[in-house]
């Protein structure tokens, strides 16, 4: 199956290109060309399911059967195989069992767990010897930014007093890189998501094709640049055991 990101979001282009280097990479180290790739609360398998296509073995881990239902659905109309379980991030190691992932992609789920890092240790005791995992979470200072450029001023005055009354939660990128650190992992890259998508007006965009394109470029640059990868809407995160 082929898979453009490019035309499915600013994001996703960037997180593809990445994790597709991650892949690709692991596939010379240990020269097994199918990996074994977990997604946990991977939903409908947006990420799943590309990787599946590509002859890879992923597990979806998911605690609504709703969601791995659909997963299993789009798999099915992309020719992939694809293993769904019903779990939560917190139990994964016991839910696919100890250094059973060559990659585990952790999106957009450690701003709703219970116990961020009781889920971050579990997936660090399912990933092998420098096997990866890929965090992606909201980032606290972005949610302050937006705040404040909506008006809503007396909201991000509070948020930043207190980026834990910030609900679901944010994490600030030294808090993130402090969360995969101290699960026994090696923090890798980092990336911002969207630093410029959620501050430009949608009429800009609308319809022109290469405008949209010209904000992929730039994001894509900008992406791994501090101050400007602090301030995007979503961090992502490498882990390395």
């Amino acid at each position: 199956m082929a898979v453009d990101f490019r035309r499915d979001g600013v994001r996703y282009s960037l997180v593809w290109d990445v994790l597709s280097e991650v892949v690709s990479a692991r596939v010379a180290a240990t020269g097994r060309p199918a990996l074994d790739i977990v997604d946990v609360g991977g939903g409908t398998g947006g990420l799943a399911v590309p990787f599946a296509a590509l002859g890879h073995n992923v597990t979806v881990v998911d605690p609504s059967p709703d969601a791995l239902a659909a997963a299993q659905r789009r798999a099915a109309e992309a020719d992939a195989r694809l293993t769904s379980v019903q779990g939560e991030a917190a139990s994964l190691d016991s839910v696919v069992g100890p250094d059973a992932a060559d990659l585990v992609i952790c999106h957009n789920v450690l701003e709703y767990v219970e116990e961020p890092a009781d889920a971050m240790s579990a997936i660090a005791r399912v990933l092998r010897p420098s096997a990866t995992v890929s965090v992606i979470a909201s980032n606290a200072v972005a949610a302050i930014l937006h705040r404040a450029l909506a008006g809503r001023f007396a909201e991000a005055r509070t948020l930043l007093a207190d980026t834990a009354a910030c609900t679901p939660r944010r994490f600030t990128l030294p808090e993130l890189i402090a969360l995969v650190e101290r699960a026994g992992l090696h923090a890798g890259e980092a990336h911002g998501l969207r630093i410029f998508g959620g501050l430009v007006p949608g009429a800009l965009l609308e319809g022109d094709a290469a405008a949209t394109e010209a904000l992929r470029a730039l994001e894509e640059a900008a992406a791994s640049t501090p101050p400007l990868r602090d301030i995007a809407a979503q961090l992502h995160v490498l882990g390395h055991r």
